[in-house]
């Protein structure tokens, strides 16, 4: 006679009890990041509102002994840099620049993933080889082709040698490979051309993937440093991140105003962020199921 060893039942109890352990090591762990990854925003805030001797004393402060708000209009009362300018030309910059790359890689990603042609996968192959080659490659020829075109000290040369993305074209195409299809036959059916269908079906059901799109673009033309330095020669051409490094000679470093046109300078990114946070998220996610 064989005898079978009794089933080993698991109790709901210690199944909730693993479960809550568990989300609880997850929320000490994202809260202990979120806190790494704003110690640096801290740091600017408070040095920001402190006077030199106290950033750079020997003894730590937490906080400002005395809370300096004269700091916030000493970047824009500053006569050796024209932040306020700096601030407007960063905006322009950065939203022609988000605009652009949106409309010109959305387009060509439309095109590589939907227009039949027999030469798209080489096309599109091309487009993932730029991508191995180093910015620095084509610094200087970027830079002789816009000095002679005379764009120096202009919008036209900040903006448009980086209105092509291949990374961003190449993220649409993947997006728009994993779009339903069916939307598109049923526009084309009622005698939309392909320009029709990207912009009244593909454009108004993409907003989520466009926002994200947008965000990281917008992020990454504000902070956009090396080029501006170049191009920008003459201080009224100078971005936020150009006037920035002003800020810091060989002979002196005012910290107070440094951080503080740091903070200022974060502002717009942030308002950026919060905006389209949820949009954000959404077109991350989507990416990421579709990709």
């Amino acid at each position: 006679m064989t005898t079978t060893a009794p089933e080993v039942r698991k109790t709901p109890g210690k199944k909730r009890g693993g479960k809550v352990i568990g989300n609880t090591g997850l929320y000490v762990a994202t809260s202990i990041a979120a806190l790494l990854f704003l110690i640096p925003f801290y740091l600017i805030i408070r040095n920001a509102l402190m006077t030199d001797p106290e950033i750079t004393g020997e003894n730590w402060k937490w906080f400002p002994t005395d809370i300096q708000w004269g700091n916030f209009t000493e970047p824009f009362n500053d006569d050796t840099v024209d932040f306020g300018r700096a601030l407007w030309n960063s905006w322009v910059v950065a939203i022609l620049h988000t605009t652009g790359i949106l409309l010109i890689c959305s387009l060509a990603g439309y095109g590589l993933a939907r227009i039949p042609y027999k030469h798209a996968n080489k096309i599109f192959y091309m487009v993932l080889v730029t991508l191995m080659i180093p910015t620095a490659v084509t610094f200087v020829p970027s830079f002789v082709l816009v000095s002679s075109l005379g764009w120096v000290d202009t919008y036209r040369g900040l903006i448009i040698p980086a209105l092509f993305s291949g990374f961003t074209c190449f993220l649409f195409r993947q997006y728009f490979l994993g779009f339903p299809k069916e939307l598109e036959e049923a526009a084309r059916v009622d005698g939309l051309s392909y320009w029709g269908a990207y912009w009244r079906v593909v454009v108004p059901n993409s907003l989520n993937f466009f926002a994200a799109m947008a965000t990281i673009t917008f992020i990454s033309g504000w902070n956009s440093f090396l080029w501006p330095l170049v191009i920008g020669q003459d201080p009224s051409s100078w971005t936020i991140q150009v006037a920035l490094s002003s800020y810091m000679t060989n002979q002196t470093v005012n910290y107070h105003l440094i951080f503080m046109a740091t903070a200022i300078s974060i502002l717009p990114l942030l308002f950026v962020f919060l905006f389209l946070q949820r949009w954000l998220v959404q077109g991350i996610a989507q990416t990421g199921i579709k990709g």
